[in-house]
């Protein structure tokens, strides 16, 4: 019934909080709800923002789409970012390293595939929306902290972007050994639940990630977009297309939320966000409860050692 509800009767609120002198990064800005939440940023002032793409080709469409519809020329950057390799989310985290300053990301790039494949010796959902994902957070959290030393007046923030159907997903990959390896079966993977469960991963780790980041300065938080116009699930058959014409949001009505996440105070850290609101009840009970504090545990010393083999050290960083 939530789902529903929020679909057909809640409309979050037009963005209009200044971006004025903030530098903002947007993973996957070149469709969807990266590129719509990009033109918002653009719009209210932003001093730069960061089309992080993996087709820098369409990453300069976005651009010019973004600063012909907001009159404002030069405000974008494209940046080459491919999610399933992780060099290359080591070389853009350093590239943002050497920025003045970087306010807010916003991980928004993600895949939904019925395809099994293999990226980084991973299956490539996982690759992209949980390890990658995880990776470039954790590296860019030092940058994030310095301008919460360097500018007090600043509030960085890291909003990830979520999913409600994390609460759709059975995930009994948790309880085995090793789920990072239970999940790497070609045999045994369940693909029509695939995306879920990345998405439900990505919530235990971040939840767990905000417990021991105290007095960082920074705000993490995760949003819930709901069912939107976009080029997310295109590889998906025409069932749920024909569901997403009947009940989705608009690609612009959908990129509110994200922008609502990098606008939140600091009550929203470590929260998940739904309709643009913090609404950490709206979670599932299997994360609420005493078995997702159990899993979000497991999974943030599976993902430390995933994260420790890629680049060593990084888990010095949260």
């Amino acid at each position: 019934m939530g789902f529903f509800y929020s679909q057909f009767l809640v409309k979050p609120e037009y963005p209009t909080q200044s971006f004025a002198g903030q530098i903002v990064i947007i993973t996957g800005a070149n469709v969807g709800l990266g590129l719509e939440a990009a033109r918002h940023i653009a719009r209210l002032q932003a001093a730069q923002v960061i089309l992080a793409v993996r087709n820098p080709d369409a990453g300069e469409a976005a651009k010019r789409s973004i600063e012909q519809s907001t009159g404002r020329p030069g405000v974008c950057q494209v940046w080459h970012l491919d999610l399933a390799s992780f060099a290359s989310v080591q070389s853009f985290a350093d590239r943002v390293a050497r920025l003045p300053r970087v306010d807010c990301v916003v991980a928004n790039a993600a895949i939904a595939t019925p395809t099994f494949k293999v990226a980084e010796g991973h299956e490539q959902t996982i690759t992209v929306n949980v390890i990658s994902t995880m990776l470039l957070a954790v590296l860019l959290l030092p940058k994030l902290r310095e301008i919460a030393k360097q500018h007090p007046e600043s509030t960085p923030r890291l909003t990830v972007v979520v999913s409600e159907t994390h609460a759709w997903t059975p995930f009994p990959e948790w309880k085995s050994s090793n789920t990072f390896q239970a999940l790497k079966g070609k045999d045994t993977a369940d693909m029509e639940n695939r995306y879920a469960t990345s998405k439900l991963i990505e919530i235990l780790l971040l939840r767990e990630m905000v417990t021991r980041m105290s007095g960082s300065g920074v705000i993490v938080n995760m949003v819930n977009p709901g069912l939107c116009h976009s080029k997310l699930a295109r590889d998906i058959g025409w069932g749920f297309w024909m569901f997403k014409q009947l009940v989705a949001r608009s690609t612009e009505v959908g990129s509110r939320t994200l922008v609502a996440g990098v606008s939140a105070g600091r009550g929203s850290h470590g929260m998940y966000m739904t309709d643009g609101r913090v609404a950490d009840e709206a979670l599932s009970d299997f994360v609420r409860r005493s078995e997702g504090k159990q899993a979000q545990e497991k999974l943030w010393r599976e993902i430390s050692g995933v994260l420790e083999g890629i680049h060593p050290g990084i888990m010095q960083m949260v």
